[in-house]
């Protein structure tokens, strides 16, 4: 039997914004069941690869896939949570609207009447449940703590039912016992489905990961048992180092685990 063909294909991708090249030759393949971090400086290009992904930014050169298709053909099949959430905190959305977000095909322009298939309804509670907030759905977004809101938009990206999960920096502006929690979710989710997350945080990636895509301009894959310092340089460039933090989280909310964060002078970079 011929092994399954891969569910992201690139080869020698070139893109540029205008005349400023963002990513350079970029081979990748990601494998069905992979869970992959990409990670890299600011400006590196990470964004821009999930955008290429989802087809949102055509390259400019070279040849990208998404399950043996076009990418902009195959969206059904992602789910995608950007970095910045375009949700006015003031506007009064319950858990359940910003969920059902993901089925806007389905839901239409009853979403915000109450006017939505029942079908839908029961996969947005279905989702709830998969990232630990079942009985949340009539809850407002805005009375949810930064670890909630993220769980939430997860949720808004599963309910859309996708095979390849990517998310833009997951664990921004939440607190390391959120951060935890969701990890655990995206463990559980990726027995099920493809996962590709952006982050800075790479000693806490690393601990669930298989493989760590290294994006700066050109794209380099680690397996995370390879991660080190002489390879954190390669991807940020100067003198950084990994500063261990011991921090755990358990049931009573105190936190105990090992975090490795990436140190350059006396800057903090996570």
């Amino acid at each position: 039997m011929s092994p399954a063909p891969p569910i992201i294909k690139i080869d020698k991708l070139y893109f540029a914004y205008q005349d400023n090249p963002v990513l350079e030759n970029v081979n990748l393949e990601i494998e069905k069941g992979e869970l992959a971090s990409i990670v890299g400086p600011n400006g590196g290009g990470k964004t821009t690869l999930l955008k290429l992904i989802l087809g949102l930014l055509k390259p400019a050169g070279g040849t990208l896939e998404v399950f043996g298709r076009a990418p902009e053909k195959a969206r059904r099949k992602i789910g995608y949570m950007p970095q910045h959430a375009q949700l006015d905190p003031q506007f009064p959305i319950s858990v359940l609207d910003v969920v059902l977000m993901g089925r806007l095909d389905q839901c239409g322009k009853g979403l915000f009447s109450g006017n939505y298939p029942r079908s839908a309804a029961n996969i947005a509670g279905e989702v709830l449940a998969e990232v630990g907030l079942e009985g949340s759905a009539r809850k407002s977004f805005n009375e949810l703590s930064g670890g909630q809101r993220q769980r939430v938009l997860i949720a808004r990206a599963l309910c859309s039912e996708p095979e390849l999960l990517l998310l833009d920096e997951p664990t921004a502006n939440i607190d390391p016992c959120s951060e935890e929690n969701l990890y655990q979710t995206l463990t559980k989710l990726n027995r099920k489905m493809t996962i590709l997350l952006v982050s800075h945080d790479l000693g806490f990636v690393s601990q669930i990961v298989k493989s760590v895509i290294c994006v700066n301009r050109q794209v380099v894959i680690h397996p995370t048992s390879e991660i080190n310092g002489n390879i954190i340089k390669e991807i940020y460039g100067g003198n950084f180092n990994l500063i261990r933090h011991d921090h755990r989280c358990d049931q009573t909310g105190h936190s105990h685990y090992d975090h490795f964060s990436v140190n350059r002078g006396n800057r903090l970079m996570d």
